[in-house]
């Protein structure tokens, strides 16, 4: 038996072996993949530390808010219902108050954060119920789901998963340390729990526009290449050229549209979902678009090649040679086809960083060994690593790191990252 099952998984791995090979994903999975498994372990052994005591009395100021909020609620509706009750809600929201239905499901009226979104100025109950769910999320995921986790060692022992992902990002479950909200004053102060033990610091590097300068080396778009090279902030070079005015001129308002413009491009957004994101019309929106694509020329024409080659191949590839399979552009349904044209465009660049940064991770660690640094790896979200070092380190590590991710790829565009260290996940965020 012993011996039939050695021939067995022989077999396999000789099959496996020989279909990685024809796939050209063989060298990632030597280079990137197989070496990244120890340096998972390591890091879900390490685990993350957590302030117990500061977190019990975040969860307690939560709790005094959540009454708070259900109170509000309660006199703006006049009188007491159940909030997370969808059907209670929606008769509050559209019998008894009398604004417009938005979406009607099976059940009844649909209350889901884009129906509230819509109705956010038609009357303050909207907002109010707004507040509350985000305050009894931030409540129950994240103060009681993490309590529940902490190990005896006082640490946060999540699991990383490399292979689970269709991008080939890295996952995190039980609990996913990767999604703790950081958009929101009240969800960026979760980050100040995890912390650093005594003498301890946490070191953060994060890339800078890793996607964005993916796409200009993918795209080998000039104009996006020499913006980056240049030094200069990309998000108001593009708003300059969008809203045809000289640099010195581009306000606040104009960057943050150029900025949505240029994340969302890399997205495969629309006209309409980029007007709704930065609060113009879709006219607007697409005169927008239009700009950006006639200054980055080069990006429009790796979109249209993308998507064809990927219709005519079945799938899309990463620099590194990771594939990605695309059956949704073969539906004859068009939304399915619209979602296979997104993955086309998003999947090379999006699973680009992924391999770029499962790769500086194998490199942050070897030289953290290599050297006799104290430091180690305790966490990755996407575009960031963390390491936790003693204080006398901080300054060598967080060069360390800096190199090593800013080295991992040789491209046209610099790749930059930006480090800092502090004693909680928030101070060196």
């Amino acid at each position: 038996t012993t011996l039939f099952r050695s021939a067995l998984i022989g077999a396999l791995a000789d099959t496996l072996t020989q279909r990685l090979k024809e796939l050209g994903m063989w060298e990632l999975y030597q280079t990137v993949e197989l070496p990244l498994c120890p340096v998972l372990a390591e890091m879900e052994t390490e685990g993350f530390l957590v302030d117990r005591k500061a977190l019990a009395q975040f969860g307690d100021m939560l709790s005094g808010r959540i009454q708070t909020a259900q109170k509000n609620i309660f006199d703006l509706a006049g009188e007491e219902f159940n909030i997370n009750s969808t059907q209670q809600f929606g008769r509050i929201l559209f019998d008894k108050l009398g604004l417009p239905p938005v979406k009607k499901t099976k059940t009844g009226y649909s209350t889901n954060a884009d129906v509230l979104e819509k109705l956010r100025d038609k009357h303050p109950i909207v907002e109010a119920v707004l507040d509350y769910r985000q305050l009894a999320k931030l409540k129950s995921t994240y103060v009681d789901g993490l309590t529940k986790v902490i190990a005896a060692d006082g640490r946060i022992h999540t699991s990383f998963q490399n292979t689970v992902t269709a991008t080939g990002r890295l996952s995190s479950t039980e609990p996913n340390l990767q999604n703790i909200p950081v958009r929101t004053e009240l969800g960026a102060e979760l980050r100040k729990m995890f912390v650093a033990p005594a003498g301890k610091v946490l070191v953060d590097a994060d890339y800078s526009q890793i996607e964005l300068r993916l796409l200009a080396h993918i795209a080998g778009d000039k104009a996006m290449i020499d913006g980056f090279r240049s030094g200069e902030d990309i998000h108001t070079i593009t708003a300059a050229q969008v809203f045809g005015v000289a640099r010195s001129e581009v306000t606040p308002l104009m960057r943050r549209s150029a900025k949505a413009v240029n994340f969302g491009i890399v997205y495969g957004i629309s006209p309409f979902s980029l007007s709704q994101d930065i609060g113009v019309t879709v006219a607007e929106a697409k005169e927008y678009m239009d700009k950006y694509f006639a200054h980055y020329a080069g990006v429009r024409a790796y979109m249209d090649a993308v998507v064809e080659q990927a219709r005519e191949q079945g799938f899309v590839s990463t620099l590194y040679g990771r594939r990605r399979w695309v059956p949704e552009l073969k539906s004859s349904n068009f939304n399915t086809r619209s979602f296979g044209e997104r993955v086309a465009l998003n999947a090379p660049i999006q699973g680009t960083a992924a391999d770029v940064i499962k790769a500086a991770m194998i490199r942050v660690r070897d030289r953290l060994l290599a050297q006799g640094l104290k430091g180690r790896l305790v966490l990755q979200v996407h575009d960031e690593l963390i390491v936790e070092c003693p204080q006398e380190e901080a300054e060598a590590v967080q060069r360390l790191v800096k190199e090593e991710m800013e080295a991992v790829v040789s491209l046209p565009v610099p790749l930059v990252a930006d480090t800092a260290a502090g004693k909680s996940w928030a101070d060196a965020h």
